[in-house]
């Protein structure tokens, strides 16, 4: 995985986790790589990633069964959902906005745009 210098890496490592959650490749109650698999698979510290693990339990994303693993939660995909829609709707869509502006870009032109690509 290739790291962004303005953003933490254990966040980056959640972000990875989420994006899995949110295309349904980890499921609710799917034991998810542990702690050390993580670390080895993204080459970071086992500290960082066990960061990345608490970020995402506190958050109720997944939880942990002693002895057994990291699993997602029950409502692991509303969580990440909510999670992931709160940070781009107070980080990335100012930007966007910002830019609309600049460019003259409409909301009636943006709307066009995003109905081609999907």
């Amino acid at each position: 995985m290739e790291f962004i210098e303005n953003q933490p890496i254990y966040v980056q490592i959640a972000d990875n986790f989420c994006e899995n959650i949110l295309l349904q490749k980890w499921k609710p109650n799917q034991r998810i790589p542990s702690v050390r698999e993580i670390a080895v698979t993204m080459e970071v510290n086992p500290n960082t990633a066990m960061r990345a693990f608490i970020y995402l339990q506190e958050k109720d994303i997944i939880f942990n069964k002693r002895g057994i693993g990291y699993f997602v939660a029950e409502e692991g995909y509303e969580k990440a959902l909510e999670l992931k829609r709160a940070e781009f709707i107070e980080k990335d869509l100012p930007i966007v906005m910002k830019t609309m502006r600049l460019l003259d870009i409409s909301c009636q032109e943006m709307e066009a745009l995003y109905k081609e690509t999907n």
